[in-house]
């Protein structure tokens, strides 16, 4: 898959058209593409519906846009959002829009977008009508987004189950640490499971803003990530023959 890099996005959010249960996949999709400089969700914040999403607004730095519904059977942060894209098209300094929505009333604006130059993104569950889904760039279903937590089985037994044992921290430190590294490489490697380690550290911090190599003990990445044994390093001469590039794969 082409990757789109270091575009700059207005991430765009229809509260009303899309589950919170999947934010933080979403906004890592989102990085592989391009850097949101927006992040907004629209929606009427007085409704129990929402609820959900405001524990996860803050988390993850995306600003709230109340928008009342004036009357009933009408999605007026739709309107809102719409007003707001073409705001920040002609003066937000933008690259691309992320469209985050199941809705097809957004089909003309993602068009109006594209005429404009723009990339236009959008993500939303399958349930999305087609012409949405044509009027954009690249469309991401949710559902392949959703993370499935695999429980490992254990054989049957007569007699009670053990109670489980508190993971170590640092284990599971670890286990963190190298599912964020083995992601993001298969998110941005080429065919032959290579990418360079430049790319792969602006995505890990993308994901995850606080990450820094002097947390597990290390000044630089490429450090950390040689003592990780599930990843191989190879370093390749630069051009000028007067360095060399680092690339790092899953073994």
């Amino acid at each position: 898959m082409e990757l789109i890099r270091e575009l700059k996005l207005a991430v765009l959010i229809d509260a009303d058209n899309v589950p919170y249960s999947n934010i933080k996949g979403m906004l890592e999709e989102i990085a592989k593409y391009g850097t949101p400089t927006f992040k907004r969700i629209y929606g009427d914040w007085t409704k129990p519906t929402l609820s959900g999403w405001k524990t996860v607004l803050l988390e993850n730095a995306i600003t709230p846009i109340q928008q009342y519904s004036y009357t009933t059977g009408k999605n007026s942060s739709d309107s809102a959002l719409i007003i707001d894209a073409m705001d920040i098209l002609y003066t937000g300094g933008v690259d691309g829009f992320c469209i985050v929505s199941s809705d097809s009333d957004f089909t003309r604006l993602a068009t109006r977008l594209r005429e404009a130059g723009m990339k236009v993104f959008g993500i939303g569950e399958k349930k999305t009508p087609s012409p949405f889904i044509a009027s954009c760039n690249k469309f991401i279903y949710i559902e392949i987004l959703k993370k499935e937590i695999k429980e490992p089985s254990s054989p049957k037994s007569n007699s009670k189950a053990a109670p489980k044992k508190k993971e170590d921290p640092i284990v599971s430190k670890h286990k963190a640490l190298v599912k964020l590294i083995s992601d993001s490489i298969n998110d941005m490697a080429e065919e032959d499971g290579w990418v360079f380690l430049g790319v792969l550290g602006s995505l890990i911090l993308k994901k995850q803003p606080d990450f820094d190599p002097r947390n597990y003990g290390h000044k630089k990445l490429i450090d950390l990530i040689k003592t990780i044994k599930e990843l191989e390093v190879e370093s390749r001469q630069t051009e000028k023959s007067t360095g060399f590039n680092f690339y790092v794969r899953i073994k």
